[in-house]
């Protein structure tokens, strides 16, 4: 057997097959630090409407007013998206809906709870799982201090 790569002499695979494995790294590297862009970015926004409103609304009250800063920012995002679960052939989609979808990649779940359990880290999860994304944000805005009300979760 010959080898074919010019990269490494030992390797039997094709130097395109390297560019190829070498350009899908870098566009996920690329990607990773877009979402991890985006989710500061979203961070901010959510500290921007706690420092107005503080904690102790309704969820909808922050879902609504993040929405609004979001769009302030310029920051493509959908609420209340339906999240598709098929079941061996059946569709029980109805009433799973996640808060916010950020720039169709970063999907947002806000709370307006005494203390985080670990049910709303798995909801996330399974929300992250079903729609096939890679990074999600947990807010809780019923907490003295935002930054210990969000988490970040990974698929």
């Amino acid at each position: 057997v010959i080898p074919v790569c010019k990269m490494n002499p030992m390797c039997y695979v094709s130097y395109r097959t390297h560019r190829i494995d070498k350009w899908n790294q870098l566009k996920n590297i690329d990607f990773m630090k877009y979402l991890n862009e985006l989710s500061y970015q979203v961070i901010g926004c959510a500290m921007e409407v706690y420092k107005n409103l503080g904690p102790g609304l309704f969820e909808t009250v922050y879902e609504k007013a993040l929405i609004h800063e979001l769009t302030l920012a310029g920051i493509p995002v959908k609420s209340q998206v339906v999240v598709e679960v098929n079941y061996k052939g059946m569709n029980l989609s109805e009433g799973l809906r996640l808060d916010l979808l950020v720039d169709n990649q970063l999907v947002v779940e806000l709370k307006s709870v005494e203390e985080l359990k670990p049910v709303h880290h798995k909801q996330l999860l399974t929300y992250l799982k079903l729609m096939d994304k890679r990074l999600g944000l947990l807010i809780n805005f019923n907490v003295a201090d935002l930054m210990s009300g969000i988490k970040r979760i990974a698929n």
